[in-house]
């Protein structure tokens, strides 16, 4: 849905730009904050194959309800206003049980201190990035037409696409995911109430949380943006739960705060990298010469550009971390150096709009090249991330830990809506006090942002390393 999503308010809805950016920003960074009840649910109540079936259902709900949304915004837009951030609620509550959930199973897969975990989590990254390559096809040939009326037909593609996805692990996950001791993963845990499990207590609970990620969702976008405000003190509650557990030892405490000072490391990868969505979108469309002479490529198929790179580039990572051995970079260095390899995408996108006027479009080489380096980086980044917070997670905090790393990934999201409605669009726009006058402007505050990072955390690595008691 991301390959449409600002096209949709800008081109139907008739957004402006930095109220998209914002908009979009507030629901990817909302997205990736439910997690936390997601995975405080499953930990204690569902487990993680009910939560993530429930996800699933919800998400597809949402699509559908913005599928609605596309064939009203013409006619009734009142009625089409209220589907969109409906829509939008039910997608987001509907993540929060999904994302946390399915990253955890892949570690339950594995003994603990398996080496294969790292090379899993990024073939799993690999799969999840199969349809991330596909989606944004499909939604470009049938939504993103240049006929704003079609962008219903992309949501309705995405709805069923989901429940194809829930049917296919309700029929094969007692088969297929087991633990080495061949138990199934993922069930009820044990001690579970039973009244929380009934059908009609489900979905009642799961209607209200909609309901509640609606209410975000308009509040932030139409009232008071409060979403940093919020991100901040749920790391804090959470830092609190965690640090708190009497029954936790000194060296698990260490490796917990390896997990939150990674995850604000990842913060400034993410606000670079999700310009994709929304600035990158609008550069895309406006700015990039998709004309060539036999097809006009469709904005959205950009988007495809990450997923195809991650699917073709994931088996050689994967390959070469295990062929390293020995010399095989700590977890942090390679965050770092996947922060570099960002860095140096938007270097070279910076360079290939230097003196560029607004309005001229240059080669669609500078786009695929920043996303290839980009794929670079987060293959280096965010897989090995999620393995490091599985590896270093005591059992007990296995899905909360797991949603620290999505909370930073939450507010790296909204600050990425942020930053992007400065995009300047032949306008100047501010960050800080200082001018950016053009494209050239713009980038640079990424290379800037994410090479600084990429030093810090390399300058670090050898510390969290020892604190990681590897």
């Amino acid at each position: 849905m991301r390959a449409i999503l600002v096209l949709f308010m800008t081109k139907a809805l008739l957004f402006d730009k930095a109220f998209a950016s914002n908009l979009y920003g507030s629901y990817t960074g909302l997205v990736y904050l439910t997690p936390l009840l997601g995975g405080y649910v499953a930990d204690r109540y569902w487990g993680n194959k009910r939560s993530i079936l429930a996800g699933g259902l919800l998400m597809a709900l949402g699509e559908f309800i913005l599928f609605f949304c596309g064939a009203t915004y013409d006619t009734q837009a009142d009625l089409s206003a209220f589907l969109f951030f409906a829509g939008l609620g039910f997608m987001i509550a509907g993540n929060g049980f999904f994302k946390a959930n399915i990253a955890s199973l892949v570690g339950q897969l594995y003994p603990k201190g398996d080496k294969r975990i790292d090379p899993a989590y990024t073939i799993f990254y690999m799969g999840i990035n199969v349809g991330g390559a596909i989606g944004p096809i499909i939604c470009g040939l049938v939504g993103d037409t240049g006929n704003p009326v079609d962008f219903k037909w992309a949501f309705l593609a995405g709805g069923i696409a989901m429940l194809v996805g829930v049917a296919t692990l309700a029929f094969f996950h007692n088969k297929y995911l087991k633990d080495p001791n061949g138990e199934v993963i993922g069930l009820t845990p044990a001690g579970a109430p039973k009244a929380i499990l009934q059908p009609l207590a489900m979905v009642v609970g799961l209607l209200a949380f909609a309901g509640l990620t609606i209410g975000l969702i308009y509040v932030d976008a139409k009232v008071y943006s409060y979403l940093f405000f919020l991100l901040m003190a749920c790391i804090v509650l959470i830092a609190f739960l965690v640090f708190s557990d009497k029954g936790l030892l000194k060296v698990e405490k260490q490796k917990i705060a390896v997990i939150f000072v990674v995850s604000f490391f990842v913060i400034f990868f993410w606000s670079a990298f999700e310009q994709a969505g929304a600035s990158l979108t609008f550069f895309a469309e406006e700015q990039t010469e998709r004309n060539l002479g036999w097809f006009t490529i469709p904005t959205s198929f950009f988007q495809s550009l990450n997923s195809i790179f991650v699917v073709t580039l994931a088996p050689v990572f994967a390959w070469l971390w295990i062929k390293l051995g020995k010399r095989e970079p700590s977890s942090p260095t390679k965050m770092a150096l996947g922060l570099f390899f960002l860095a140096l995408g938007y270097a070279w996108i910076a360079l290939g709009v230097k003196d560029v006027a607004p309005g001229i479009k240059v080669s669609v080489i500078w786009l695929t090249g920043m996303y290839f380096m980009q794929t670079c980086g987060e293959l280096c980044l965010s897989p090995i991330g999620l393995s490091l917070v599985n590896k270093l997670a005591p059992l007990k905090f296995a899905s909360l830990l797991m949603a620290v790393w999505y909370t930073a990934n939450a507010f790296a999201n909204k600050l990425a809506g942020v930053l992007s409605a400065l995009y300047p669009d032949g306008k100047t726009t501010y960050i800080l006090g200082l001018p950016l006058n053009n494209l050239n402007d713009f980038f640079l505050v990424f290379v800037v942002m994410a090479g600084v990072a990429a030093g810090l955390l390399y300058v670090i690595s050898s510390r969290l390393q020892k604190l990681m008691n590897d």
